[in-house]
């Protein structure tokens, strides 16, 4: 089944969705207690939040035992992101980058901007690697 782009935007329109999915990217796999008591909210609530999310493909499950572990939908959250790129204003097509044509008839203001936004990516990238790089 296909979803609708509108559709899959309207879903993420829920905070609580776009907190559970946070969540999954941070730590994997994860069940609904353990959603539950990381977000405070009840486990039928999780429930309903995370059918939904299944629903329109963001997430998946495979019972094992009696437990059902939800994790991301990888291919899923990477069609968002080419939706999200169609329309970016930026003129980097998803890259991340410029694209020449568009740096140089980018304003002073847009591309300070930008390097603001490089800049708080790269910082985030440095802290990840200095927590995982081994001592």
């Amino acid at each position: 089944m296909i979803i609708e782009p509108a559709e899959i935007f309207k879903v993420l329109s829920v905070e609580t969705r776009v907190k559970i999915l946070e969540l999954l990217k941070a730590n994997g796999a994860l069940g609904v207690k353990d959603i539950s008591g990381k977000l405070g909210i009840t486990p039928p609530a999780v429930s309903q939040h995370l059918k939904i999310l299944k629903q329109a493909g963001l997430v998946r499950s495979e019972r094992q035992g009696y437990w059902i572990p939800y994790s991301i939908n990888e291919e899923a959250m990477e069609g968002c992101r080419e939706i999200l790129n169609e329309v970016c204003s930026c003129g980097c097509q998803g890259t991340g980058k410029f694209k020449e044509q568009e740096l140089s008839r980018a304003s002073l203001e847009a591309l300070k901007n930008y390097e603001i936004e490089l800049q708080n990516e790269l910082n985030k990238v440095r802290r990840r690697v200095s927590e995982i790089e081994p001592e």
